[in-house]
């Protein structure tokens, strides 16, 4: 099992490790700069296990990113690691028909101090830091606004978006334990159904934006600016995989 330290270095990061929020928004902020949120070991056929020490080692020995179970999971086990009271929450993500997901379609995480905040480095793009997990208040990170809002079972995080607020997914504050996600980790490599077994995908935050890798679209947004280029090869998008994301297969 890696060590923390080895995680940190992964990271690139070198600052305070004490379990403040300070220390949580600049270990949240360092995870979504360095690890790209990414689906390709579902595509390649390799089985991904919910468990954290699988997690850890493919972040921190192989140099991958994952998705939510691995990503969430692997973040958790590390602020655990520093002394932070963490929870990990079940989450349902909303859809395009307004319908939500199953319950643990998503992962989450719940950090307290005195009051609790929500991390979530396992969303692709969503917000660089964590949230204070209180309702209603409108929270910014540059030009993109989040809120929570309470609902029947539980939370909800919106983000504002041209037309509106848009629902991201609803959330219980029950603490779960990640075997409890493994079904639907394994529903997600498996089903046609999943959007992940449908497009391979490898998406990374930025100082001032997002890069992604769809199929073979390379989309680049910076300070709110859109540029998509669809790649002439195989070959150029993995060496744009390796450059850009850190990422050897």
């Amino acid at each position: 099992m890696p060590t923390v330290e080895e995680y940190l270095a992964r990271i690139g990061y070198a600052g305070s490790i004490e379990p403040t929020t300070e220390g949580l928004r600049a270990l949240h902020r360092a995870h979504m700069l360095t690890v790209p949120f990414e689906n390709l070991d579902i595509g390649l056929k390799r089985g991904i296990s919910c468990d954290a020490e699988s997690a850890v080692r493919k972040l921190v020995e192989r140099r991958r990113g994952g998705f939510c179970y691995e990503l969430n999971g692997a973040f958790a086990w590390l602020l655990r690691e520093l002394g932070f009271k963490v929870s990990m929450l079940s989450a349902r993500v909303g859809r395009s028909d307004g319908s939500l997901g199953a319950e643990f379609d998503h992962l989450t995480l719940k950090v307290d101090f005195a009051e609790p905040w929500l991390a979530d480095v396992g969303f692709g793009d969503s917000f660089v830091e964590p949230l204070r997990l209180v309702p209603v208040i409108e929270q910014s990170e540059g030009p993109v606004r989040y809120r929570l809002m309470d609902s029947q079972t539980g939370m909800q995080l919106e983000k504002f978006q041209p037309e509106g607020w848009k629902l991201e997914y609803a959330f219980t504050l029950r603490s779960r334990e990640l075997s409890e996600f493994a079904g639907m980790c394994r529903f997600h490599q498996t089903s046609p159904e999943s959007h992940f077994t449908r497009n391979r995908i490898c998406s990374l935050a930025l100082p001032d934006g997002r890069i992604t890798l769809s199929g073979l679209k390379l989309i680049t947004t910076r300070e709110g600016k859109r540029e998509e280029r669809e790649l002439s090869s195989e070959e150029e998008w993995r060496e744009i995989l390796r450059r850009e994301f850190g990422v050897e297969l």
